[in-house]
């Protein structure tokens, strides 16, 4: 049985009394893709700061190969990359000098150094720009630079946080490659986003994270099969009776029923097969539908389910 690399129990940290994660727990096994898919705000990069030693947790506890992340911390500097979110490159250096500077400060040197350089200039697909200066490179590119000094040293955990942001259709595609290409050789990565069609194509497991807290994890394919046949949104134009909801979840094709307000969520096993039925129901109880979304199954409809919002909202 694979055994886990990455183990959080019950993390929490506050920020003068705002508690921006808050009890999360969840273990990463060695070799796999593990996602925090979440919108802006939700806790995913305070996360990350935890786990790789940049911020102190205010209560629980982490550790990475067995290495807690804070009595033990240079050790597990030593063991993990990070990609930050903010582009970490020196703008006037060349992508080649920018790596030769981090790769000795991770205490590589010599033809050792040379030789990883050149190696993570091909993989990234820069290997033609080596000796342009950064500054003159698209966000995409320096994106890849920025993936490539997380690399340098070889880490056991890769930690990748919003890695596409305002990154081109190019570099995007080299970045899912790259990072596809380093878990078959078995590199266990951490990658975070509010990008659901990202996590369905690079995720093992995704965890949805929304303020500061897991609301459900599994793989993506488990989760998008939990929604049945699609979510039919209602908005009717008043309030709606419990007995009206009951007569709802009796319908064949209808999984299960919720309410906020005035939206009607309605969980299908066939949406095309549903929707009639409900509406036929809402004719003969009179009640005037104002609003409607049928949302296909997919991570951000699992988001939305649970939530009632958005990723992006």
């Amino acid at each position: 049985m694979t055994k886990n690399i990455v183990e959080v129990s019950n993390l929490v940290k506050s920020f003068n009394g705002l508690t921006a994660v808050n009890g999360v727990s969840f273990a990463i096994r060695q070799g796999e893709i593990f996602g925090l898919l979440g919108p802006n705000g939700a806790g995913k990069t305070t996360a990350i700061s935890m786990l790789t030693c940049l911020l102190a947790p205010t209560s629980g506890t982490a550790n990475i190969a067995g290495y807690d992340v804070v009595s033990q911390a240079k050790t597990v500097k030593g063991i993990i990359g990070l990609v930050p979110q903010d582009l970490a490159v020196y703008p006037q250096l060349s992508a080649r000098d920018n790596l030769l500077f981090f790769g000795r400060i991770y205490g590589l040197k010599g033809r050792p150094l040379q030789q990883r350089v050149n190696d993570l200039l091909e993989m990234v697909g820069l290997a033609e720009r080596a000796k342009d200066r950064v500054e003159t490179f698209s966000g995409g590119m320096k994106r890849r630079v920025n993936i490539a000094a997380g690399l340098l040293h070889q880490p056991q955990v890769l930690f990748l946080d919003e890695p596409t942001v305002g990154v081109d259709p190019q570099s995007r595609n080299f970045i899912f490659d790259n990072i596809e290409r380093l878990n078959r050789q078995g590199m266990t990565v951490l990658y975070t986003t509010h990008y659901m069609e990202e996590a369905e194509r690079l995720c093992h497991r995704v965890a949805i994270i929304d303020q500061g807290q897991i609301i459900v994890l599994d793989t993506p394919k488990a989760l998008i099969s939990s929604l049945g046949g699609g979510i039919i949104r209602l908005g009717l134009t008043e309030p709606i009776k419990q007995t009206f909801i009951d007569q709802v979840k009796k319908l064949p094709a209808i999984k299960n029923v919720g309410r906020q307000d005035n939206i009607l969520s309605v969980q299908t096993r066939n949406s095309r097969e549903a929707l009639p039925q409900i509406i036929q129901l809402l004719n003969t109880a009179n009640v005037t539908i104002h609003s409607m979304e049928i949302l296909e199954p997919n991570l951000e409809s699992v988001f939305l389910h649970l939530t009632g919002r958005r990723l992006r909202d």
